[in-house]
């Protein structure tokens, strides 16, 4: 989907950096002192274009574009289920496919979040979702990522992620703010 106006923020790593190839979903490490622009920087990730080819850098990685990396998620001490769900949806939201500048929930992958408690006041969070389509390249990355990022919420000891092609995704599934984003409304 090429058709979004990005930024094209310049850059020149500061050290190797991790990244993740778009859309094959392969991890490789960028050279410090490689040149490239920041197309999308949402959700606490970037996307990057580097000699042709987009790939996504994790938030954990910012310092490497000379970025700030995304604050500590807080939680009052005497949290309930509803707070913590809350904070849930509150990460979903900040998952983005690196192509599309909307996220999982406004693009309607997310079909269901639950909460199970665990030992010693901690959580386990169950996600089911789905992709925009079965052969996505990017869906291990995505999937890592709304577990990583669910997983930064205190008291969630686990985040288990179901893909899941039942119902199979369409754009209606789409929130009417992502159908405009991409002109569908």
């Amino acid at each position: 989907m090429s058709g979004f106006s990005l930024s094209s923020e310049p850059f020149t790593l500061e050290r190797d950096c991790n990244a993740v190839m778009v859309p094959q979903g392969e991890i490789v490490v960028l050279p410090a002192g490689q040149i490239g622009y920041i197309t999308q920087a949402l959700g606490g990730s970037f996307t990057v274009y580097v000699e042709g080819n987009l790939f996504r850098i994790a938030g954990s990685e910012a310092d490497a574009l000379g970025k700030e990396p995304p604050p500590a998620i807080e939680l009052p001490a005497n949290a309930s289920d509803d707070d913590v769900e809350q904070l849930v949806w509150q990460q979903l939201r900040t998952v983005f496919d690196p192509e599309i500048p909307i996220n999982v929930v406004e693009l309607g992958l997310v079909y269901d979040v639950s909460l199970e408690s665990a030992a010693q006041d901690q959580r386990k969070v169950y996600v089911k979702m789905t992709l925009t389509a079965p052969g996505c390249g990017m869906g291990d990355i995505l999937v890592d990522d709304v577990r990583t990022k669910i997983e930064l919420i205190p008291t969630v000891a686990e985040a288990d992620v179901d893909l899941v092609f039942d119902p199979p995704w369409n754009h209606s599934m789409m929130s009417d703010a992502a159908k405009l984003e991409t002109g569908m409304l």
